[in-house]
């Protein structure tokens, strides 16, 4: 292993976006094993750093490879299509009509039954989007549209976001 190993080879993984979550965690705990700074205590503080380091290293890389949005995000970017949300928020005009809609439903929706029925059409409507995600990483290996839909799919998760802080203001 070395530190700089992209998170697919640390954690002895094929790089694609659809993985087992199990298999991820096994491996997960397996590196933290290795790594954790508690096996290196006799070893004075320089191997305690170091394996700080690693322990760090590991937690972000599974942090990243659990969360199908970075994992999606960090595919493109090894493949040479990074997603430049800050710079490219160009969208088709059918998804931006779509969001313009949810966005009126969630301010016209009232009581929180309304606002769970949009957050399920909402999560209906990314699950969808993630699995077309997969299929153009793993199946078609066009990283540039799944760049694309990867901007797409943080429009709609910031949305989600949204309909969970209204959801927590009508609980309070």
């Amino acid at each position: 292993m070395k530190i700089d190993d992209d998170d697919f080879t640390l954690f002895g993984l094929e790089p694609r976006f659809a993985l087992d979550p199990a298999l991820l965690d096994d491996r997960w705990r397996a590196l933290q094993a290795e790594v954790h700074p508690d096996r290196f205590v006799s070893e004075g503080a320089a191997a305690q750093r170091l394996a700080m380091q690693w322990a760090v290293r590991v937690n972000e890389a599974y942090r990243r490879l659990k969360n199908p949005l970075k994992r999606g995000a960090y595919l493109c970017e090894l493949r040479g299509a990074p997603i430049e949300a800050e710079n490219n928020t160009a969208m088709p005009p059918a998804f931006l009509m779509q969001q313009m809609a949810w966005r009126e439903a969630l301010d016209d929706a009232e009581g929180a039954a309304a606002v769970e029925a949009l957050d399920r059409s909402v999560a209906q409507h990314e699950a969808t989007l993630i699995e077309q995600l997969r299929l153009t990483l793993d199946e078609q290996q066009d990283a540039p549209a799944a760049a694309a839909q990867v901007r797409a799919l943080m429009f709609v998760h910031r949305f989600r976001d949204d309909i969970h802080r209204r959801l927590e203001a009508l609980d309070a």
